[in-house]
């Protein structure tokens, strides 16, 4: 009888070791972008690298050639914002839309693909996870049919 208890005592400790790491897992899983990213401080480092890099490029430049800083570090929050929130981030985006704020920009798919090159470089200096690499570039892409006018 007693080595009958010791397997169903073993059998429930296995269970619960197994339930455990399913929960673990899927908690993960269940995870927003914006927390697998590392939340709001994440973010913000990650964009203000990248603003800098789109900036400083001579062929994106133009963009904010003729913006005074304040416009400039103004942007980079909605920006911050923006990502934060469609990440799943506990931030409201109260700016516009993408289509509407870069209406007119005649931003062309040879921009799309510079910003892409600085976007790539950003997460390299971040070392983003595979996982979350991915997410964030097919999230990214999501938004080119709003902002590509050409």
């Amino acid at each position: 009888m007693k080595r009958i208890q010791k397997l169903l005592l073993m059998g429930v400790i296995v269970a619960t070791a197994a339930c455990m790491f399913n929960t673990a897992a899927n908690a993960q899983a269940q995870k927003s972008l914006y927390e697998r990213l590392g939340g709001y401080t994440a973010v913000s480092a990650v964009i203000d690298d990248l603003m800098n890099r789109l900036i400083a490029d001579p062929q994106l430049g133009r963009f904010w050639a003729h913006r005074g800083d304040d416009g400039i570090a103004r942007e980079k929050q909605l920006v911050k914002t923006f990502i934060a929130a469609k990440a799943g981030g506990p931030i409201y985006y109260a700016g516009r839309e993408n289509k509407q704020s870069h209406r007119g920009m005649r931003i062309s798919q040879q921009d799309w693909d510079v910003f892409i090159k600085h976007l790539n470089a950003t997460l390299d200096k971040f070392a983003l996870a595979p996982t979350e690499r991915n997410d964030v570039l097919a999230f990214i892409d999501s938004t080119r049919k709003d902002i590509v006018e050409k």
